[in-house]
């Protein structure tokens, strides 16, 4: 069988790749961060409902909970940025059979990691995991069954990170923001049910929290993979050809997706040695629960717009890259920048402006953890500047297929100047909250410099991407 366009399979939006390049990249990215803004809600429901019914030590379990299970699903999810690269060079060059088997493989891939890697491991390493970041026992108590519950059940959220991907490198941005609302919608439900307890359903508390997020996701699994069957949408799994897995396609996947999973790993594991210089503190269960809701969720207002935007400038350059157009590359990623920066500037000023009245909302009255956060929030309002330009650039990067620059970028940025400076304070002298502040202040900003000045050097215009022809 030789590849050709899927028959039933929805078209390609071709406006990415012609007309004007502000309208592209903004088509594509207002939904993409909304969905990433309404995604992170979630987490901001559960902080504010833990902070409200737990206390801040909840919201220190779910925040120490959080940045270690990032530090696994990341890496696990990086075959679908190598899925991202292919899906968008050719939907640039308008191959559905090819974009169609690159999803079905990264499909299979995910689900053997997710089920047969990942439950396990992550089950039975949680306790030794939670040790290693310097957890406080109270906060280990309650961090313990939300991390186990978030890895047993983690197929689903790895499934929707993954039609997410694939959705928007093929130029659709609305499906997954649909898919979003409905997830976002279901877990706020069930976390007023099961964190609080309602009627003959008990009180959970912070493993509430946890089975809110994997019910729901569970849920749009199912119709993830009923839109993926009946090729009602621009993507789909292949008909007519193997079911099979495909060796070529899947080494291909690590191949452009190995290098982001290690550059996930390597930032979310500099986050949890963050938290372990916070937790050597003397007053560490405050600082980490100010570090959990000023830069876990309410820093993420930036974040989530700036990975939002990021997403949407990989697709935009792959696919004009895809399509012979680098020009059209560069410019869409200048326009991302530019929208992460209004963003980024707005959410800085209610940083600095009603810093209380934010922290306030996650039930944050005891008087160090509004300290140390009014503080925090202080040092990320010039922080998210940074942030938001280094992340178009990554996008920009990854999306045409350079995904190794921005690991050697993260490890420099990410490890060596946070963590090396708090590791010299602490050498010398007695290490401060603020000191560690300064530090990620200082890491965003390597970031984007380096990010900048890499993709400027124009590399990833000869980067070859391509898989052979599926065969009978």
């Amino acid at each position: 069988m030789t590849d050709s366009p899927a028959p039933k399979t929805r078209s390609f939006d071709r406006r990415l790749i012609e007309g004007p390049i502000g309208g592209a990249v903004w088509r594509l990215a207002w939904p993409t961060m909304l969905q990433n803004i309404l995604g992170g809600l979630q987490g901001v429901i559960d902080h504010i409902m833990v902070g409200h019914y737990v206390g801040y030590v909840g919201n220190a379990a779910i925040g120490v909970s959080w940045q270690i299970f990032l530090v696994v699903v990341v890496f696990v999810s990086s075959v679908f940025t190598g899925m991202g690269v292919l899906v968008a060079r050719f939907t640039g060059k308008g191959d559905h059979m090819k974009v169609n088997r690159t999803v079905y493989q990264a499909f299979l891939t995910a689900a053997v990691l997710a089920v047969g890697v990942l439950a396990p491991a992550g089950y039975f390493l949680a306790p030794s995991l939670l040790h290693l970041v310097n957890a406080a026992p109270d906060v280990q108590a309650q961090a313990l069954p939300y991390l186990r519950i978030m890895f047993v059940f983690s197929f689903g959220i790895l499934m929707f990170f993954m039609t997410g991907g694939a959705f928007r490198s093929a130029g659709d941005a609305r499906t997954p923001l649909r898919l979003g609302i409905l997830m976002s919608g279901m877990n706020i439900v069930l976390n007023v049910i099961l964190i609080r307890g309602l009627g003959p359903i008990p009180a959970f508390g912070t493993t509430g929290a946890a089975m809110g997020t994997v019910i729901s996701a569970g849920v749009i699994s199912v119709i993830v993979l009923w839109l993926l069957l009946s090729e009602r949408a621009v993507v789909g799994f292949p008909r007519g050809g193997s079911w099979k897995p495909d060796l070529v396609i899947i080494k291909e996947l690590f191949r452009f997706g190995l290098p982001t999973g290690l550059q996930g790993v390597a930032m979310n594991l500099a986050g949890v040695f963050l938290l372990r210089f916070i937790g050597s503190l003397p007053e560490s269960a405050e600082a980490q629960a100010a570090f959990a809701v000023s830069y876990t969720e309410l820093f993420s207002f930036i974040t989530w717009t700036s990975v939002g935007l990021m997403g949407a400038t990989a697709a935009v350059a792959g696919q004009n890259l895809g399509a012979g157009r680098p020009e059209r590359a560069i410019q869409g990623t200048r326009v991302a920048s530019r929208i992460g920066l209004g963003v980024a500037v707005v959410i800085g000023v209610l940083f600095l402006t009603i810093p209380h009245a934010l922290l306030g909302i996650f039930g944050m009255s005891d008087p160090a953890v509004l300290q140390l956060g009014t503080q925090l929030l202080g040092y990320l309002s010039i922080s998210g500047l940074f942030i938001t330009v280094a992340l178009a650039y990554t996008g920009a990067l990854q999306g045409t297929g350079d995904t190794k620059s921005p690991l050697y970028i993260s490890i420099i940025s990410q490890i060596v100047v946070p963590l090396g400076m708090c590791a010299v304070i602490q050498s010398v002298g007695q290490l401060h909250a603020g000191q560690i502040w300064l530090a990620i202040l200082l890491g965003h900003l390597t970031r984007c410099a380096l990010s900048v000045g890499r993709f400027k050097q124009g590399k990833w215009q000869g980067i070859q991407v391509d898989i052979a022809p599926a065969r009978s």
